[in-house]
């Protein structure tokens, strides 16, 4: 059987040598606007959540020691893993929404590697000169000037990477404690290897491997064109106006030359992050920055020719159709999004402040005491999410007159699970059955007290 492939829907390789250094022209326009306010937006939240406090503790701090997630008040235990599996798989149905409406926007205005990227970029620009000055340096043999402007460059590389890293670092380990233990050179090897980890990782990803990340290390960048469809909207060049290319003076008409609107500046090649040529069709590689619309925009309105020959379009809109927003995709990707929040707020309204679990003793169901009294052994095991300490009371009901072995209160720590051996002890003639439902109860104390019950069974002769 022969399968019949339509040419529109390849994913056609760039011809440019991704072997080869890609060295990125700066570019302004709406797009890198957009870009850049959204990077000030997300790099100031990430830089100052953590200094944040919530009821006196740190906004969002991630307690690997003590096994704890604090966001904005709240404290997250390992029972509470639903709620984190819930969010990632929100954040996940949320992508594919987005990426199924708007194509690769993740990619290029909100992924971290593409932020650090552009910064990176634009120190190298500053110090190093244009695209043009920086290709003639790089040729040029080694000099005092040269060996200045690489160290200057790398060196910032360095401080922007160590910033990133201990910034990163105080969602672990509170930071007033990590940057007071840095100025009186106190930190430990865990927390020096870790800073230099992600310092290393920062600076080689951002630095060095750059769009290699995008193109051979990015999962996203492999799967995400099977959500794409005609009506998805990507960064794409209309062929029809376009072609054929050539350059042309400002002042000639290109249906005399026979030319389309392109002039073949090669701009859209030169600002791409990733090096490739958008003009060659839609490709896995492209992150949909919007820097080839910028910069393809700017030469359009200086011949006076409208723009958006490269722009967010869709492959419907180019083909002439209309662009279908309500789709079986979006709509279900959005439902899923809604029920999962959903599940999430029912379960964080049932979630209980405490937990009480009830171990038997293992080794003998029940044994008669040298008063004649049937005892049975448990261990109690406490977990207080409560944000304080507080203590609790322990009671058993289910059978007169039994008589629980632990009579003082038990204090628990927040985000404590304390262990306690419990005996339970009843008079055989209050006893009528063999095996006895009956109940435990813990009762915190304070104004508003937290009950917590757990069923369980007692054993007699």
């Amino acid at each position: 059987m022969s399968v019949i492939i339509d040419p529109k829907d390849l994913i056609i390789a760039p011809d440019s040598n991704q072997s080869s250094a890609i060295y990125v022209r700066e570019q302004q326009g709406k797009y890198q606007r957009i870009r850049r306010n959204i990077a000030i937006v997300l790099m100031t939240l990430f830089a100052i959540l953590p200094w944040l406090t919530v009821g006196g503790e740190q906004a969002i701090l991630i307690d690997l020691t003590a096994l704890q997630l604090h966001v904005f008040g709240a404290t997250l235990f390992p029972q509470d893993f639903p709620i984190v599996a819930g969010f990632f798989m929100v954040a996940a149905f949320a992508l594919f929404f987005v990426t199924t409406w708007l194509g690769r926007v993740w990619c290029g205005f909100l992924c971290p590697q593409t932020h650090w990227l552009f910064i990176f970029v634009w120190l190298e620009e500053k110090i190093e000169g244009s695209r043009n000055q920086r290709i003639k340096l790089d040729k040029q043999a080694m000099s005092l000037a040269k060996t200045t402007k690489k160290t200057l460059k790398h060196l910032s590389w360095g401080i922007v990477s160590f910033l990133t890293a201990t910034t990163f670092l105080t969602y672990f380990v509170p930071p007033i404690t990590l940057y007071s233990d840095l100025v009186s050179w106190q930190w430990s090897g865990l927390i020096t290897f870790w800073v230099a980890f992600f310092a290393v990782c920062t600076y080689g990803n951002a630095g060095w491997l750059r769009e290699k990340m995008c193109l051979h290390m990015c999962p996203y960048a492999r799967f995400q064109s099977v959500m794409f469809d005609h009506d998805t909207y990507v960064v794409a060049y209309d062929t029809q106006r376009g072609e054929s290319r050539g350059p042309r003076k400002r002042k000639q008409d290109p249906k005399e030359l026979g030319l389309g609107d392109c002039i073949d500046c090669n701009l859209c090649v030169e600002v791409c992050p990733v090096g490739i040529d958008i003009r060659h069709g839609l490709q896995y590689e492209c992150i949909s920055c919007g820097a080839c619309a910028d910069a393809c925009d700017q030469t359009m309105s200086r011949f006076n020719y409208p723009e958006k020959l490269i722009s967010f379009t869709s492959e419907a809109q180019l083909a002439g159709g209309i662009t279908h927003l309500f789709r079986a995709k979006i709509i279900g990707y959005a439902i899923a999004c809604v029920l999962i929040v959903v599940a999430m707020g029912v379960y964080w309204g049932a979630r209980v402040p405490a937990e009480l679990s009830v171990l038997r003793d293992r080794n003998v169901l029940y044994r008669v005491n040298n008063d004649d009294l049937i005892e049975n052994s448990f261990q109690l095991k406490i977990l207080n999410k409560l944000p304080y300490a507080t203590s609790f009371q322990v009671s058993a009901a289910g059978i007169d007159g039994i008589h629980v072995s632990i009579t003082e209160p038990v204090m628990v720590q927040s985000g404590e699970l304390t262990s306690q051996a419990l005996t339970l002890t009843a008079d055989p003639e209050d006893i009528k059955l063999k095996v006895t439902p009956i109940t435990l109860t813990i009762t915190s104390e304070g104004q508003e007290p937290v009950i917590i019950t757990q069923e369980s069974r007692f054993f007699s002769e």
